[in-house]
C-alpha cells in the first residue's frame, strides 16, 4: 500500500499544477489584453461619479470637489493595483483566486442571475448559482446515468435484437438534435399553450434560496419548475449515454475470456459479475463521473431558453458585462470541480483495478 500513496501523492501534485496553470493562464489573458483594466477603470469612473454626486449634494465647492475627486480617484487606481504593469497584478490575481478570495462584482446582470443586490462577493453569486444547476443538470445526468447503467449491459450481451437496435436508432435521431432546440419545442406546448408548467425558471430562486422555511412546498415547488428542464435534458442526452455505455460493455463482451468462459457453461450472472462487470467498471466510472462534473459548469444557451439562473444563466451575463472577478472565479471553481473529480477517479482506479497499484 506505500506504493499506492505514492500513486496518489504524484497525481495529486500533477493535478494541483494544472490548476494553477489554469488560472494563470486566464489571469494572463486577461491582464495582457488589457481586457481587466478597462472594467476596473469603469468600475473606478463609476465609483467617482457616485461620490461626486454626494459631494454635489452637500454643495460642496467645486475647487474641494476636484481635489477630493482626484485624491479618491488615486487611492482606487492603487487599491486596484493599475498603478503596476500587467505583469506585476497578475501573481496576486492568481494567489487571491486560489484562496477563493475572488473580490466583489458590481455588475448588475450576474447579480440579477443569482437574485441579489450589487455590491457582492463572486464567490457568493457561485455559491447561490450553483445548486440551482444541480437541480436541472445533474440530476438530469443522474438520471442518465441510472437508466443507462442499468439498460446499456443487457443490449451489449444481446446485441443485435430488436431492442437494441432500436436503442441505436434513438440515439442517433437525439444525437443530432441540440437540447436549446427541444427546450423551446417543449416550452412552446406545455408552457404558452397547455399551460402546465411555468414559462420562466426564475421563480425558483425563492425556492432554493429560503428551502429551509418550508422543505416540503418548496420541494414540491422545485419540481414544478425543474420538470421540464430536467425532462427536456434527458430525453435528449439519454440516447448518448445508453450508446455510450453499450459500447464500452460491447467491448469486454466480444473479448477472447468472455468467449471461453460461456464455452465453458458458466452461468451467465456469474460471467456478468466476474469477466464483464470488474473489468468495464473503471471506464463506466471515468464516463460517469466527468459527465457529473462537467454538468456543474451549466448549458449557457439550454439555460436561457428555460430563463434558468443557474451557472450557464452566470456565466453568459458575466461574459457580456465584462465582469473580470465573477469570470476568472467561475473558471477556477469549474476546474477545480474538474480536477477533484479527477483526483476520485484516480483513487477509485486503485479500488477496481488492482493493476493501478502496480505502476
Amino acid at each position: 500500500m506505500p506504493g499506492v500513496g505514492r500513486i496518489l501523492v504524484r497525481r495529486a501534485i500533477a493535478l494541483s499544477i494544472a490548476l494553477v496553470i489554469i488560472v494563470m493562464l486566464t489571469a494572463v489573458i486577461m491582464e495582457a489584453t488589457g481586457y481587466s483594466t478597462k472594467v476596473w477603470l469603469a468600475i473606478i469612473n463609476e465609483q467617482v461619479r457616485a461620490l461626486q454626486m454626494q459631494l454635489q449634494q452637500r454643495q460642496v465647492p467645486i475647487d474641494e470637489q476636484r481635489e477630493i475627486l482626484e485624491t479618491y480617484k488615486e487611492n482606487l487606481t492603487k487599491i486596484y493595483g493599475l498603478d503596476k504593469p500587467w505583469y506585476v497584478r497578475v501573481m496576486p490575481l492568481v494567489q487571491r483566486t486560489l484562496v477563493f478570495d475572488l473580490g466583489i462584482t458590481t455588475k448588475t446582470s450576474p447579480a440579477e442571475v443569482a437574485g441579489v443586490s450589487v455590491p457582492v462577493r463572486v464567490a457568493d453569486l457561485i455559491f447561490i448559482t450553483l445548486p440551482r444547476t444541480i437541480v436541472m443538470l445533474t440530476v438530469a445526468y443522474l438520471i442518465c446515468a441510472a437508466i443507462a447503467l442499468s439498460i446499456a449491459p443487457r443490449l451489449a450481451y444481446r446485441h443485435g435484437t430488436l431492442l437494441d437496435r432500436g436503442v441505436i436508432t434513438y440515439a442517433a435521431l437525439f444525437n443530432a438534435v441540440p437540447v436549446w432546440w427541444l427546450g423551446m419545442v417543449l416550452l412552446f406546448f406545455f408552457a404558452y399553450n397547455l399551460r402546465l408548467v411555468p414559462t420562466s425558471g426564475r421563480g425558483i430562486i425563492p425556492l432554493i434560496n429560503n428551502f429551509w422555511q418550508d422543505p416540503w412546498n418548496n420541494f414540491i415547488g422545485i419540481l414544478h419548475y425543474a420538470a421540464l428542464p430536467v425532462f427536456t435534458v434527458v430525453i435528449v442526452l439519454l440516447g448518448s449515454w445508453l450508446y455510450g455505455i453499450r459500447a464500452m460493455v460491447l467491448r469486454v463482451v466480444r473479448e477472447d475470456y468472455v468467449l471461453v468462459a460461456k464455452a465453458k457453461g458458466l452461468p451467465e450472472k456469474l460471467i456478468a459479475r466476474r469477466y464483464i462487470l470488474r473489468v468495464m467498471a473503471p471506464p463506466v466510472t471515468t464516463y460517469v463521473i466527468l459527465a457529473l462534473a462537467g454538468s456543474l459548469g451549466g448549458y449557457i444557451i439550454t439555460e436561457s431558453v428555460f430563463d434558468w439562473p443557474g451557472m450557464g444563466s452566470l456565466y453568459y451575463a458575466a461574459i457580456t458585462s465584462a465582469d473580470v472577478p465573477t469570470i476568472l472565479g467561475l473558471t477556477y471553481v469549474l476546474t477545480l470541480v474538474y480536477v477533484c473529480a479527477r483526483f476520485l477517479l484516480e483513487v477509485l482506479y486503485i479500488i477496481l483495478d488492482p493493476r493501478v497499484r502496480l505502476g
